[in-house]
């Protein structure tokens, strides 16, 4: 297959490697041209634009940042539906409102091309494995046009319904991860009067009642943090999870719910915005909040 890439962040980067190393061809575009290089020294090819990404492909995977993003590469004036994209595969992957899926999918669809949206469960490691969980919102004939590709991607593909559906099954799972961790950094206050050692403690929680899967992966690096070692790769920044948070309120507020439990959440990363905290890793929370934000 030749699929095109838009966005090589680290899930693009991580989703064009793999396919790479399965010999599929890979035709790469990313705002900053640079953080393509991996890529094209593993074998893929440039593409100047996205609308000249559009013309090269007949599939497409894009992971983007945030709305203003997906704006940008799709509607631009060099933009994916800039090139003729008639009968082609755009799948997008990005964490972004339910309602925004339904308008680019839309616009996709009127101009001939086929959409499908499918964000994922997992990170980096479960990208480069295809150990992803795919959340498909969109038409049935146009999942089984993906399905090969999907396949390469995730362990388990979850048609949950149409446009719109995916990012709202996504934001469900995101949000008790959420959640948890601002609980996580409550309980972890309860602990620090014992002295335990963090990699002892995180250990222990991961086994019991007290710790989610994602502690079995970002175990290891929480403790890291919670020594002091601040210098763990970013897998997660505080401003996206401030952006998954705002949007998973705003869509159970369309859906006449209330989640006074992220409300408060959010409010919390807020304030680690304000104090400095957006652009770093999800590790450093319990950290700023044993440190600053917690103690009264």
């Amino acid at each position: 297959m030749h699929i095109g890439i838009a966005g090589t962040g680290k899930m693009g980067t991580a989703i064009a490697k793999r396919l790479l190393a399965l010999g599929h061809q890979v035709t790469a575009w990313n705002r900053t041209a640079q953080r393509t290089k991996p890529l094209l020294d593993q074998g893929a090819s440039w593409a100047a634009s996205p609308s000249a990404l559009a013309a090269a492909v007949p599939i497409m995977i894009t992971m983007l940042t945030d709305e203003e993003a997906l704006d940008e590469v799709y509607f631009g004036e060099h933009g994916l539906l800039a090139a003729n994209i008639e009968d082609k595969l755009l799948i997008d992957m990005s964490t972004v409102k339910p309602a925004k899926q339904q308008e680019v999918g839309a616009r996709v669809r009127a101009r001939g091309g086929r959409y499908l949206e499918c964000p994922v469960g997992g990170s980096v490691i479960p990208a480069s494995e295809g150990k992803l969980l795919g959340f498909v919102g969109g038409a049935a004939q146009d999942l089984e046009r993906a399905r090969e590709l999907l396949g390469l991607l995730c362990r388990r593909i979850e048609h949950v319904g149409e446009l719109g559906a995916g990012a709202t099954m996504k934001l469900a799972i995101n949000l008790p991860l959420m959640v948890y961790w601002q609980t996580l950094s409550e309980a972890l206050s309860l602990l620090q009067p014992l002295g335990l050692d963090p990699a002892r403690v995180i250990e222990i929680l991961t086994e019991t009642s007290g710790g989610p899967n994602m502690l079995k992966t970002r175990g290891p690096f929480i403790a890291k943090a919670l020594s002091g070692d601040a210098g763990s790769p970013v897998s997660v920044n505080v401003a996206t999870m401030r952006k998954d948070l705002r949007a998973m309120l705003d869509q159970a507020a369309l859906q006449n719910y209330r989640l006074p439990l992220t409300a408060l959440t959010l409010q919390t990363f807020e304030q680690a915005g304000e104090a400095g905290l957006d652009a770093a890793d999800c590790t450093q929370l319990p950290v700023w909040w044993l440190h600053k934000a917690g103690p009264t």
